[in-house]
């Protein structure tokens, strides 16, 4: 069977509406994830943070509200991001488009080209 991407989505967020559109249009076979309202556990977080090969602070949106109350004057280590992260998923940035043993964050929209372009036969 042929993998799928899987689209990392939230539907009210303009960025990922315009990832999930250009995949649509290039007619790929693709798995939605709504990570707001099917939460990521820790297990997928540190998956995705391995395929996207990034710190686990570059997966934050440190411009939210609730991070700048909250977390973002404070040390944290990668376990304590990642049950952040777990327990307030807007904090992940978005999109995330996942494909086998790779993965990217769809924003600037061009990231998202260069990754598909990376992964078609």
């Amino acid at each position: 069977m042929k993998s799928k991407l899987i689209i990392y989505h939230n539907p009210r967020c303009r960025k990922s509406r315009e990832a999930l559109n250009h995949i649509k249009e290039s007619k790929l076979e693709y798995d939605l994830v709504l990570y707001l309202t099917d939460p990521l556990n820790e297990s997928n977080l540190v998956n995705i943070l391995s395929k996207l090969k990034i710190k686990t602070i570059e997966l934050v949106r440190k411009n939210e509200i609730l991070w700048r109350s909250q977390y973002s004057n404070k040390s944290l280590n990668d376990n304590q991001l990642i049950s952040i992260l777990v327990s307030n998923p807007k904090l992940i940035e978005r999109p995330i488009i996942e494909y086998q043993e790779d993965a990217v964050i769809g924003r600037p929209i061009e990231k998202l080209y260069i990754f598909l372009n990376k992964i078609k036969p």
